[in-house]
């Protein structure tokens, strides 16, 4: 009987998938390599019970790491784990229907539930100390875009001068830098058909980027590093801004989260959540509506009160 192998799973995860990223198949071979095979290879796939891998779960959240951070915590996190969780769920759903095994072990399974981590935005009465801290470091065309647009940090090292339609005033993302497990950085296109769209921004950033791209006129890239000539590191961006919040005298927030600054400024200043949706490249906006309750919040708060004043009119 054929037992739980790397090649056996990485086939049925990836070789047999057309639509599979190079990075996606990267991370599959990661979890399979260092988290799955060395702990369960060796049973045969009829004999894999659903105990086997909550004893396989719980070792991995308690001392699954490989390298041991500045935290000192030797486990991995409760949304690495659930990610292992569902790509064995995957190649054993495989494995059922071409009748390898009887029943999927997964299925019985309890996956930790993924860490949700805090959202914050950048308050409205700090974003001008953070743009003159970006303009003091000769920035300010990329920080003011990514306020004004929401893209995610590889999409926006990876913008080129010719994403850019001036007279239409939008900026074209079609793809993204991804860091493979090894650090390497691909390009490719972005996760979804969704995240491929035409961004429309203000004439002040379209301005912006024509005077950055004065500075160096026969670069390709919208944002080349200045060391490099090529394109910034998306871990460059982020430290980057993380000078910028110090220099700014601001607390600390993640680089995504001015992603959400953009949402839910856009969101509380009346745009419409489908356009939100499409601007930031998410699957459909009952998404964007979920993640984004505290700002749709406030305007519904606002049309009751309106809904309030109009039937105190007609009554």
């Amino acid at each position: 009987m054929q037992k739980v192998n790397r090649l056996w799973v990485f086939n049925i995860l990836v070789r047999s998938a057309t639509n599979v990223r190079t990075a996606t198949a990267n991370r599959y071979e990661l979890m399979i390599e260092t988290y799955t095979i060395p702990r369960i290879g060796d049973i045969k796939l009829g004999k894999l019970t659903s105990h086997d891998l909550q004893k396989l779960y719980k070792e991995l959240m308690e001392n699954g790491r490989v390298h041991i951070g500045k935290s000192g915590n030797p486990g991995l996190s409760s949304t690495t784990v659930r990610s292992v969780h569902l790509m064995l769920h995957s190649a054993f759903e495989r494995a059922r229907k071409e009748k390898l095994i009887v029943a999927n072990p997964t299925e019985d399974c309890i996956a930790p539930k993924p860490r949700k981590i805090e959202m914050k935005i950048l308050p409205q009465e700090h974003i001008r100390a953070y743009l003159d801290a970006a303009r003091d470091r000769d920035l300010l065309p990329m920080f003011y875009l990514e306020l004004v647009s929401g893209l995610r940090k590889g999409e926006l090292v990876a913008l080129r001068w010719d994403d850019l339609d001036a007279e239409q005033r939008t900026i074209s993302v079609s793809k993204q830098y991804v860091r493979n497990p090894d650090g390497s950085l691909e390009l490719t296109r972005p996760k979804t058909e969704n995240s491929v769209r035409l961004v429309s921004i203000p004439q002040v950033a379209v301005d912006l980027l024509i005077q950055e791209h004065e500075k160096h006129p026969d670069n390709p890239y919208m944002f080349p590093s200045p060391i490099t000539g090529e394109m910034y590191h998306p871990d460059s961006v982020v430290n980057l801004h993380k000078k910028l919040l110090k220099d700014a005298g601001l607390e600390h927030l993640r680089f995504h989260d001015l992603r959400h600054t953009f949402a839910t400024t856009a969101l509380q200043n009346g745009v419409d959540v489908k356009t939100v949706s499409s601007m930031l490249g998410h699957y459909d906006a009952g998404f964007t509506l979920r993640t984004y309750t505290h700002a749709t919040r406030q305007k519904q708060d606002e049309a009751a009160q309106t809904m309030g004043s109009f039937m105190e009119q007609v009554m």
